[in-house]
């Protein structure tokens, strides 16, 4: 915020980050009283998930570190990785992420006037990018574009080209939106490397990378689009979501690689301070004992390896919690017609099946008054 000293401001950048890479170029640039121009890629693909929570509570924390952020609506890039996302689905797909990501952001208070949202494709045809793209492509070897790709471009054995030129594109993204600093998660951590290095080799000046942790899903791993059981929608009911949070692996007293756990660390936590009060709280009025109430993650860490904290007591915690910040959203699509719309082109339903009907000839019963003649009588 405007009040903030640059070690503050930096504190909050910082705030629950796997890493920066270059951190002198924020640090000076907060020394000098400036805002950090910052910048965020999702390739408009899979339907967003409460796993988008995480990057958003970042987002957050930097509007409220007074940065200008630029949030890109990545079209072309989600139709390069292996086709995920049709050409005919991409722009509905684009209008549905900017009302999902907005809805997020106002959902734990923070407000969206100075978020700035870019789509791809308004600038990655242009001459100059194009040509861009041919020179670094002159420059960068296979191996090193498969590498920079590793972890983010879906891999196949006969991979199509589309999915070397996508790293590419991502590192000229920086150029191309005048960014100070690109943000995203430790798994793009091989491409903000190839970054560093690809972009002064056409001239132009490197940037600061700062990276999420993978924050690990419901089931341990990545929570993701295409597994339904692993991924909670931002407009599941809340009794879907309290089931699906009951049924979450949450191992007692292990908090790696425990999403529920994660889940308070990386959202809930930190939206809480979004919004002015930096608490978790866990009723235990079943029990007839005071709440338990956390303020940060270290005392909720040795709490649940302790076993005062278990995972019954925490499911029901995190489930109230998450369906007070999805309440804000379901309320927003309920209210928006235009945003419903979007919603059935951006992601329509599977066509229904025909059901076969099965033909059992002029033979089988029920069919033979009706099939063979009826002779009159002599």
């Amino acid at each position: 915020m405007a009040s903030m000293g640059a070690s503050e401001r930096l504190v909050l950048i910082r705030e629950n980050l796997a890493e920066i890479l270059n951190p002198e170029i924020i640090e000076k640039i907060l020394e000098e009283g400036r805002n950090p121009k910052i910048y965020w890629g999702t390739a408009t693909t899979g339907r967003p998930h409460c796993g988008y929570f995480v990057p958003a509570i970042k987002i957050g924390q930097l509007l409220a570190a007074d940065c200008d952020v630029t949030v890109l609506l990545a079209d072309i890039h989600g139709f390069l990785d292996n086709l995920k996302a049709p050409l005919e689905l991409v722009n509905h797909r684009v209008v549905y992420y900017r009302f999902v990501i907005k809805s997020i952001l106002e959902a734990v208070g923070v407000s969206t006037a100075k978020l700035r949202f870019v789509q791809g494709s308004d600038y990655q045809k242009s001459p100059e990018y194009i040509m861009d793209v041919y020179k670094l492509s002159s420059l960068v070897s296979e191996h090193d574009a498969k590498r920079a790709g590793a972890e983010i471009v879906k891999q196949t054995d006969n991979a199509p080209l589309s999915g070397l030129l996508y790293p590419i594109l991502q590192v000229l993204d920086e150029q191309y939106l005048d960014c100070d600093a690109q943000f995203g998660g430790l798994d793009q951590r091989k491409l903000f490397i190839a970054a560093k290095d690809w972009l002064p080799k056409v001239g132009y000046r490197e940037r600061a990378h700062i990276l999420n942790p993978m924050v690990p899903g419901l089931h341990g791993g990545k929570m993701s689009s295409s597994d339904q059981d692993s991924k909670i929608d931002l407009l599941d009911a809340p009794e879907v979501v309290a089931k699906k949070i009951k049924k979450a692996v949450a191992a007692p007293k292990v908090v790696e690689e425990n999403g529920v756990v994660a889940f308070v660390e990386y959202v809930l936590l930190p939206a809480s301070a979004l919004r002015g009060k930096r608490e978790f709280i866990v009723e235990r009025e079943r029990d007839g004992l005071e709440p338990l109430v956390y303020t940060n993650i270290a005392d909720l860490h040795r709490d649940y390896q302790n076993d005062v904290l278990t995972p019954q007591l925490l499911k029901p915690a995190v489930a109230k919690g998450l369906n007070e910040l999805l309440a804000p959203i379901h309320a927003a699509f309920q209210n928006s017609k235009e945003w419903q719309d979007i919603a059935l082109k951006a992601y329509p339903p599977p066509p229904k099946k025909e059901k076969k009907v099965k033909d059992k000839g002029s033979r089988h019963p029920g069919k033979i008054n009706q099939e063979l003649p009826i002779r009159e009588s002599q």
